[in-house]
């Protein structure tokens, strides 16, 4: 049987919006390890998704955990599974997790990334700001 944390392991790896935007519950929460406000709702996270796609270089799973967890949302138990990943973004090497909660069709409505050491997280916001900037998804700053 093929889990959603499968089927999402595959899209990401292959760079497929349409298959990762069929994974998603409408109302998806994704914690980011650079903002502390969540992206909500599958067109943000498409979006979002759509940046990071082409922003991490090198990006592979290395691993996978399975079991139950608290999602942030809401605090009640749910299906999770953990894909452990390493990927690289402008120079430095990060390691980190993606932290899938399911519902019970079996689409993910929370996922959590956690990424180390601290200088990729900073990398990967700049890297990530900068895409949203060019998308438009979020306003340029001021100029100085």
């Amino acid at each position: 049987m093929t889990t959603a944390a499968d089927r999402f392991r595959t899209a990401v790896e292959q760079h497929d919006l349409a298959a990762l935007e069929d994974l998603l519950t409408d109302d998806i929460t994704f914690n980011s390890p650079v903002t502390f406000t969540p992206f909500k709702g599958k067109s943000q996270v498409i979006g979002l998704f759509r940046i990071l796609l082409r922003t991490f270089e090198d990006f592979r799973y290395v691993g996978s955990c399975d079991g139950t967890a608290e999602p942030l949302t809401d605090g009640t138990p749910t299906p999770a599974t953990v894909l452990v990943f390493r990927a690289g973004v402008n120079g430095k090497e990060i390691h980190g997790i993606d932290l899938l909660h399911t519902d019970d069709s079996g689409r993910i409505r929370t996922l959590t990334v956690m990424v180390r050491p601290h200088s990729a997280v900073r990398a990967l916001g700049d890297a990530v700001y900068a895409g949203l900037v060019a998308d438009g998804l979020v306003p340029a700053p001021p100029a100085a």
